[in-house]
């Protein structure tokens, strides 16, 4: 055997024994007539004594050896004389009698250390040395923990895990594929599932009830922090089931999560309406760990001459608790944040509630005492408290002040990554309206059923708008780690949708008629959900970035520094599939 035990695990009751470890150099210290090696692998650190009395070519074979050299140790354990309380392993040393170079390393590029002085350009060109780092290590063990969890959480509830096809038909609608071209049939291409939306449809009308699918998704879209070109699920889908089999399912699935892996118990989540969501917190995930909700001012703000407030459609503002005391400079910051072209405000007014009870503003010049006395009555304010007011079209103002909410949530130290937060949102919009191209789209997919109350409205082109869907989102800490909905199951409502959405008879077919077809077999109710499971990984390690949960992600531009990918191919294999390249 390479080796008798890991790293990790030797502990005060091995002293005596004989074992042999193997792992990579961590570091090793030189204190003359005793070298010591920290010898690493994935389950932790084991010090290695060398001792220039006992074995001085030993020891000099120790004093020669790099960082991250792969070694193979024989020895026996004995008692520290130093103990290490920070690992543990730090009661004991092996005596190191035998000691084998298995393979060399050159000097990494940083090092391999829990704060590295790596930067993220240069650990992601190295990721597979990044991975060797404790933190990415913990986070990867993590994810595999969650995912464990959730397949026999899933399994006990009657799901069955089941794999659909990486390579199947485009369609236009959402998010950009990525596209396969196919040898075979020149000309022709697959893409890569976005979701496997219709294929878990397709496996209800085949009769297998519950089905779940931790799988690799690709979208083809603009990166950020919490996106990637491909990304994973936790994709199911019920038969004969309501919304509240839905949420009562996968609530129970969270709530397993967090007691197993963060010890943390939940009672029931709370539901909020989309309409509310974005009334109180300008957002469809809001972070619910602060309050700060937001305060519509128009009867209080308009008529007194300041021509912003008059002319607005919408005044609407937030209340920061103590903050009273914040400076011109903090003020003025804050001013620069709401005017940046992320959040695209043209300004803000602020109101102090002054700790003597009188006020001071940014609009003192068209407001009495008396009339910023209303505006503090209206938000709940107290002395010393700030109030922050944005004004413009009603849905714009709404996003803009909740990004100043968050800003001043994170500020007043309101939103701590340990604490948690979860939500359901539901009763989201079925359609949602684009400007750019004068259609409504489907605001989540076009297998979305309306609320049954609404499906006469889909024959009323006026009220479009107002039809809303029976979807729901999970929603942590201002994430959206989740979202569903009840499924159209009945061909002549799906026909209806398609046509809301332009679809010719001709193009629904075209793109969708194997799922229509098989609607015509006795397709049951069906509803399904999906985590986006790289998302619920990072929060329940407390960081912001998903790919501090993937092992070999992208950054972003979309690209593997790494493996150099995407790349181009030759010519040879661009003829083989016919295709013709002119990138002038």
């Amino acid at each position: 055997m390479y080796r008798t035990h890991t790293c990790g695990e030797l502990t005060i009751n091995n002293v005596g024994q004989r074992v042999t470890l193997c792992g990579w150099l961590q570091r090793s210290r030189d204190l003359g007539g005793m070298t010591f090696i920290d010898l690493r692998d994935r389950y932790g650190i084991t010090q290695l004594a060398f001792n220039m009395e006992t074995n001085a070519d030993l020891c000099q074979q120790a004093r020669r050896l790099g960082r991250e050299f792969v070694l193979q140790a024989e020895g026996t354990v004995a008692e520290r004389s130093s103990k290490n309380n920070k690992i543990p392993t730090g009661d004991i040393e092996i005596i190191v009698e035998k000691l084998t170079v298995l393979n060399e390393s050159k000097l990494p590029p940083f090092t391999i250390e829990d704060n590295s002085d790596g930067g993220d350009d240069l650990r992601m060109k190295y990721r597979y040395l990044d991975i060797r780092r404790n933190p990415v290590r913990r986070n990867l063990e993590l994810r595999h923990r969650m995912a464990m969890l959730t397949r026999n959480y899933l399994s006990n509830l009657g799901f069955l895990e089941i794999e659909t096809p990486m390579l199947i038909k485009s369609t236009p609608e959402g998010a950009r594929d990525f596209v396969v071209p196919s040898r075979m049939n020149p000309g022709e291409f697959y893409a890569l599932p976005q979701s496997p939306q219709q294929y878990k449809q397709l496996l209800m009308v085949a009769g297998m009830d519950r089905y779940f699918q931790i799988v690799r998704c690709f979208r083809d879209e603009d990166l950020r922090a919490d996106r990637q070109p491909e990304f994973t699920q936790i994709d199911c889908e019920m038969s004969f089931v309501e919304q509240e089999d839905v949420l009562n399912t996968f609530e129970g699935l969270a709530k397993h999560l967090f007691k197993e892996v963060k010890g943390l118990e939940f009672g029931n989540f709370p539901r909020m309406t989309w309409h509310d969501a974005m009334r109180l917190y300008g957002s469809d995930k809001p972070d619910i760990r602060f309050g700060m909700q937001f305060v519509e001012l128009n009867d209080v703000a308009k008529d007194h001459g300041f021509g912003l407030f008059d002319s607005a459609e919408l005044v609407v503002g937030i209340c920061a608790q103590g903050c009273a005391e914040y400076t011109r400079k903090q003020l003025d910051a804050l001013t620069e944040f709401v005017k940046r072209p992320q959040v695209g405000a043209g300004g803000m007014v602020y109101i102090k509630y002054n700790s003597d009870g009188t006020f001071k503003s940014s609009v003192d010049k068209f407001y009495t005492q008396d009339n910023l006395k209303a505006f503090a009555d209206r938000f709940g304010a107290k002395p010393g408290d700030l109030m922050l007011i944005l004004c413009g079209p009603a849905m714009k103002t709404r996003v803009q002040l909740c990004a100043l909410r968050l800003e001043m949530g994170s500020q007043m130290g309101l939103r701590n990554p340990d604490q948690y937060a979860p939500l359901w949102v539901v009763d989201f919009p079925l359609l949602e309206w684009d400007d750019e191209t004068q259609r409504y789209y489907a605001m989540h997919h076009p297998f979305t059923a309306p609320k049954p109350e609404d499906e006469t409205l889909l024959d009323d082109p006026s009220r479009w708008g107002d039809i809303r869907a029976n979807a729901y989102d999970i929603v942590m800490n201002g994430v959206e780690v989740g979202g569903g909905s009840i499924r159209i199951h009945n061909r002549t409502l799906q026909n209806k949708m398609f046509h809301t959405l332009g679809f010719t008879d001709e193009s629904a077919q075209e793109q969708f008629g194997f799922l229509m077809g098989a609607f015509e077999y006795g397709a049951p109710p069906h509803a399904g959900l999906a985590f986006g499971f790289d998302r619920l990984c990072s929060l329940f390690g407390g960081c912001d970035s998903i790919r501090d949960f993937i092992a070999f992600p992208k950054n972003n531009a979309g690209r593997d520094v790494m493996s150099g990918s995407p790349s181009p191919i030759s010519n040879a294999q661009l003829n083989e599939l016919q295709i013709k390249v002119d990138l002038k």
